[in-house]
């Protein structure tokens, strides 16, 4: 089966390389030439893990390629991807839906013989229905159907998610495409992961419905774990007390500095604009954004009330992306957190595994960058947890106190236990503790 991605992004590039390695013959495409050319080289423009030695693999099995020409690949395609982004429009708060449908305008021009055209990209509902439209605009005569198939890849671990998904959601009108994608997607159901055939608007829908729940319980957690810090209860306890319970479930529930990222800042409000235009209320959603942006103001309240006057302070912060084991920094909790710092005079010296390169381009240019802990830490006034990479979660505090001059501790994440960090004579500040 030749399937054809049309973006090299996140999406695309984990997507196609992972359908390459089921067996499908994939050619990724994007309009930026350095990028077609990095990857053709093993270059990998993003930090996912394991997924440079999955793109070598299939490369080399003569699985996946990569090209700029869509022209030659699209009318060979039994399905054809559509896998650009929708980034939050500026001055309203839409999913900006332009790359989508000049992809759509393009694939229409080449289509031959009967192809399957799928929106992988997170899109609002009714963008399936313009798609459609836009191609027959382009070429009345072609033969083809259009699916919605969202992604619910997790940054950081989207080889495994895609590899062993939860369900497959399959929006269709037409049983031709239904069987052609159960046909690509046969090797996921052969591990009996369920795929859910609905229609168009149904499938569009879920992506953000699902996101925008797995936010509300984010903001839920954090304002309980508010409220805890002001009662004297533990939110680690509430947490795992309120997990067990079947109905809820313990995923979500850990309290921090507010969410981030690529998806759940722009899904959560795409879906108040799908709603306004609807006239239907989304109350509930609405003050989970309030609620996660209120939350990272009050992690810039910890840190001063923790240190006192922050002018002339030095203050160590470990990570930067928005979760471990990715480099992205989009919408990150630093973003928001460490400008108001340096305004009041702090000094801001950082590390993060990956996700530095990005973040020189987002942060302002006082903040310093280094090449490991220990330099970060170096007479600093402050530490502060920003992001629980794995080699954070166990470090000499003992050494680590040594090294500053100060003894504030701002664990952002929790994943330290109190008595510990002050045994190592911190200062210790938490969320919910």
């Amino acid at each position: 089966m030749k399937v054809v991605m049309i973006g090299a992004g996140y999406v695309g590039l984990v997507s196609g390389t992972c359908f390459a390695e089921f067996g499908a013959d994939v050619t990724c495409i994007d309009v930026v030439e350095q990028k077609i050319t990095a990857l053709e080289a093993g270059e990998i423009p993003i930090y996912e893990p394991g997924l440079d030695q999955l793109v070598k693999k299939n490369i080399d099995a003569g699985r996946l390629r990569f090209s700029s020409q869509l022209d030659r690949h699209v009318s060979d395609a039994d399905i054809v991807f559509i896998a650009v982004g929708t980034p939050t429009r500026r001055g309203d708060g839409h999913a900006d839906l332009s790359y989508v449908y000049e992809a759509a305008k393009k694939i229409g021009k080449y289509l031959s013989g009967y192809t399957v055209v799928v929106n992988k990209s997170t899109v609002p509902v009714g963008t399936a229905r313009q798609v459609s439209r836009i191609i027959s605009d382009q070429n009345p005569t072609a033969d083809y159907s259009v699916a919605s198939n969202p992604e619910f890849l997790r940054e950081g671990a989207a080889i495994s998610d895609f590899m062993h998904p939860d369900r497959v959601v399959l929006g269709v009108e037409d049983d031709r495409a239904e069987q052609l994608l159960r046909e690509l997607y046969r090797p996921i159901n052969l591990i009996e992961a369920p795929i859910l055939v609905t229609n168009w608007e149904s499938a569009e829908l879920t992506k953000y419905a699902a996101n925008a729940f797995l936010a509300t319980k984010i903001s839920f957690i954090n304002e309980i774990a508010n409220l805890c810090e002001a009662v004297g209860a533990d939110v680690h306890s509430v947490a795992k007390g309120m997990g067990l319970d079947g109905r809820i479930g313990k995923k979500f529930l850990h309290p921090g500095p507010g969410y981030g990222g690529s998806c759940f800042p722009k899904d959560t409000l795409a879906l108040i604009r799908i709603a306004q235009e609807n006239d239907v209320p989304s109350r509930i959603v609405e003050s989970v954004i309030e609620v996660n942006a209120a939350q990272k103001a009050r992690m810039v309240k910890k840190i001063r009330t923790a240190l006192g006057d922050v002018s002339g302070k030095v203050i160590a912060v470990l990570g930067l992306t928005f979760k471990p084991e990715t480099d992205d920094m989009r919408d990150s909790p630093a973003l928001s957190i460490l400008p108001p710092l340096l305004d009041k005079g702090a000094i801001i010296r950082a590390h993060d595994p990956q996700g530095m390169p990005e973040a020189k381009q987002e942060l302002p240019d006082s903040v310093d960058y280094t090449d490991n802990v220990a330099a970060a830490v170096a007479n600093a006034d402050a530490v502060v947890m920003m992001t629980e990479w794995n080699e954070y979660r166990n470090l000499n505090l003992h050494e680590l106190k040594s090294q500053m001059r100060g003894d504030v501790f701002v664990d952002l994440r929790n994943i330290y236990e109190r008595n510990i960090v002050e045994e190592a004579g911190f200062n210790y500040s938490a969320v919910g503790r």
